[in-house]
């Protein structure tokens, strides 16, 4: 029975470009990211309510900490809305408009004698 053992001339299993971007992705949105995003929103608070902090600067941080921690989700919303639809999408029709009742007529006025004095 023999125990294999990696080498360094085996080839990886994963590029290390994206072992190393996987790393960064989870650093930047797990809960170190977000334990100084609540520690420092704090402190800030804090700042901001004893005037050591003006309010622009403050907000930007709190702005900051939200794309930071909102990024994965702001670049998937954006790459669906700059989707164009391709040539063999399916566009479902509406299931509503077999529902819709008939338009009024093209001389149809909804005012007609509403404000007319009756003798």
């Amino acid at each position: 029975m023999t125990i294999a053992s990696a080498s360094l001339f085996d080839q990886p299993s994963h590029p290390p470009a994206e072992s190393a971007g996987e790393w960064i992705v989870g650093l930047l949105s797990g809960t170190l990211a977000t334990s100084l995003c609540i520690i420092a929103v704090a402190v800030l608070g804090m700042m901001m309510l004893t005037g050591r902090l003006p309010l622009r600067q403050g907000l930007q941080v709190v702005l900051g900490c939200f794309v930071l921690l909102g990024a994965a989700t702001i670049a998937v919303e954006l790459r669906q809305l700059g989707k164009a639809p391709q040539a063999g999408d399916v566009i479902e029709p509406d299931a509503d408009l077999a529902k819709r009742r008939p338009l009024p007529p093209a001389n149809y006025n909804p005012y007609e004698g509403a404000s007319l004095r009756r003798k």
